[in-house]
């Protein structure tokens, strides 16, 4: 997840690389035979679950942190912490804790340590505070929910304000994970160096550098580490890394370069991987840029949208290892449609492009140059100067990428909005669900809604899914939204990422899971 958390937006979002020293040969003397090297990305922010929205931090919070549920390879939900979760009514659930579970520091975990970290993410306004917005007295900047009770150490309730069709499946995002109760004596140290509950804990953080966290002796789960840690490093070309996981120097790489793409499966003689993930790539115009606002930014985002040849791009860019995107979600989730009305804005059509272009400049005369910034650091200039210069020869305008040098600077200037262009987005999913894809981007006021986009017609029909009785019926009205969503663009869907990764001689039980990320734990070493 860039995405932030993560492509999101990137969401999700966006695997994207941070800064960076090279891979190094660490290991270990454990059982796991030393450390496992990887590929990451510095993290936007400290290592708070609630506050981490992208890939870079989200990919360390879901290894060191335990939820009440976790996702397997698949996607498919299991109990993690939680012993039992019942659904009493419509908008009622009592969840039982499991017995012996701790932190890193040896602390218990308890109920209290859930609520009072979900509370805390609503009063501070953390990036993910809007996952809490179906509990009862949901509002930023109020100390506690008065949907959230806790009965006794192993016992807690949460009352809805409304049905909500996938409130169960959303459990194993990162956003409800609990804090320890000495995090609140100082969140900032909290944050960077975390006393957490995960199958790992934090060994050491060199910012622009690397991570590397070790197993945690009080972890009680299902997710046991098989190695003896993990090491991230932080490279500032994909290049670097891909060279290093060649000469056997990194283990584990989940971002080949588009440099790599025509041969890094023979080269990793059978320990490539290309297969289908929940990513969700685009780019983002800002409802506030000149020419963008009203009916006149309706009519060029289409435009721009219709002028982008996403066939010729994902063939000879990617050659293979991107699909021309279809909606605004991803194949690999239930739930999804390539039929929708109004997908034919996805489609290159150079007349079309020209005659809304036309139609735009008839409200406004276009004035200025159309740009689409980037992170250096990530592999991203290849797409984004092709999709610039399929812009540029459709419309017959001064169009180009905007390269920032790493992942970090882009995001925070899309964060504090002093971004003065359009920019790479997308998501990679939180949780296996339509909703997921939609909701945290689109919904007014949303944390990843990164274009500002508003829509009364988008935030009715939101709040309909959610009170669905299955989340199959929620789903036709999430489907619904993508229609409309059609319309107005607030983002240019681009394409859907494989997961084009690799891994070397030195390991063994290596898998991708549904979300494009190495499943760290169950990886070993030789």
């Amino acid at each position: 997840m860039i995405l932030k958390k993560s492509l999101a937006a990137v969401s999700a979002a966006a695997l994207a690389f941070g800064l960076a020293a090279c891979g190094s040969s660490d290991s270990g003397s454990g059982a796991g035979g030393g450390l496992v090297l990887t590929n990451g990305s510095e993290p936007q922010n400290p290592l708070i679950p609630a506050n981490t929205t992208e890939t870079g931090g989200g990919r360390v919070i879901d290894m060191i942190f335990a939820g009440l549920v976790y996702y397997d390879t698949d996607g498919k939900v299991h109990n993690e912490l939680a012993e039992k979760i019942e659904k009493i009514d419509d908008t009622n659930y009592k969840i039982t804790l499991k017995a012996d579970q701790k932190f890193s520091d040896g602390s218990t975990v308890k109920a209290e340590n859930f609520v009072k970290a979900w509370n805390y993410a609503m009063e501070n306004s953390l990036q993910s505070a809007y996952f809490f917005e179906p509990i009862k007295g949901f509002e930023e900047g109020k100390k506690e929910m008065e949907g959230l009770k806790v009965v006794d150490d192993k016992t807690f309730t949460v009352e809805l304000a409304e049905p909500t069709s996938d409130f169960e499946l959303r459990l194993g995002y990162s956003a409800f994970f609990p804090l320890p109760d000495s995090a609140y004596d100082d969140m900032e140290k909290q944050g960077e160096m975390p006393v957490s509950n995960g199958p790992y804990k934090l060994e050491s953080w060199e910012h622009n550098s690397s991570i590397t966290i070790v197993p945690n002796e009080n972890y009680a789960g299902e997710r046991k580490a098989k190695n003896d840690g993990v090491k991230f490093t932080f490279y500032p070309k994909q290049d670097a890394a891909y060279a290093d996981l060649l000469s056997g120097n990194l283990d584990v790489l989940d971002a080949v370069p588009d440099s790599a793409f025509s041969q890094f499966e023979t080269e990793l003689d059978g320990r490539g991987v290309n297969q289908a993930a929940a990513i969700f790539q685009s780019f983002t115009i800002p409802e506030k840029l000149e020419h963008f606002s009203g009916e006149e930014g309706k009519l060029r985002r289409q435009a721009i949208s219709l002028a982008i040849n996403r066939e010729e791009i994902t063939d000879k860019i990617f050659e293979g290892t991107r699909t021309p995107a279809t909606d605004f979600t991803s194949p690999v989730i239930d739930g999804h449609s390539d039929t929708l009305k109004g997908a034919s804005v996805l489609k290159y059509d150079p007349a079309k492009a020209k005659e809304l272009w036309a139609k735009a400049d008839e409200i406004s005369p276009w004035t200025g140059k159309f740009a689409i910034a980037y992170n250096a650091d990530g592999g991203h200039q290849a797409w984004a100067d092709a999709t610039a210069n399929s812009i540029k020869n459709t419309l017959g305008i001064d169009a180009e990428g905007a390269p920032y040098p790493d992942f970090k600077s882009l995001r925070d200037e899309v964060t504090n909005r002093t971004i003065a262009t359009a920019f790479r987005t997308g998501w990679q999913a939180d949780y296996p669900g339509l909703n997921n894809f939609l909701t945290p981007l689109y919904a007014t006021g949303a944390s990843s809604n990164d274009g500002d986009y508003s829509n009364p017609e988008v935030d009715k029909l939101l709040r309909e899914a959610a009170a669905a009785a299955s989340v199959e019926e929620a789903n036709e009205k999430y489907n619904q939204i993508q229609e409309i969503l059609f319309t107005d663009l607030p983002s240019i869907p681009l394409w859907y990422s494989n997961v084009t990764g690799g891994y070397g001689e030195n390991v063994d039980n290596v898998k991708f899971n549904w979300k494009s990320v190495p499943e760290y734990q169950n990886i070993t070493k030789k």
